[in-house]
């Protein structure tokens, strides 16, 4: 069984007890939270698809930790001008794990 769960903007194929990052979440580690936005449900080839969410259905996930990505560089230059900016950053994640689909 799998569903595509939405995470704060983004679409998710999740299965029991996977482990995935997505962007932070405000809540302390060993949090549980709950996603309430699914837009399909595979029960062994029983396909439902929500218009836009299937009602009734969530996600129960429990929050491993919070981590940062890898740095990500941002480079601007304009050609014979002498022009050159550099930026670095790292995107805050958060991971977790599914602990129980509701569907």
């Amino acid at each position: 069984m799998y569903v595509i769960v939405d995470i704060q903007g983004q679409q998710f194929k999740v299965t029991k007890d996977q482990k995935l990052f997505v962007h932070r979440i405000n809540a302390s580690e060993g949090a549980s939270v709950e996603f309430e936005k699914v837009l399909l449900s595979d029960n062994d080839g029983a396909v439902t698809v929500g218009t836009p969410v299937i009602e009734g259905a969530k996600v129960v996930a429990e929050i491993i930790s919070h981590v940062k990505g890898d740095k990500v560089l941002v480079f601007h230059k304009k050609r014979r001008k002498g022009y050159r900016k550099l930026n670095g950053h790292r995107q805050q994640f958060s991971e977790i794990t599914i602990k129980e689909i509701i569907a």
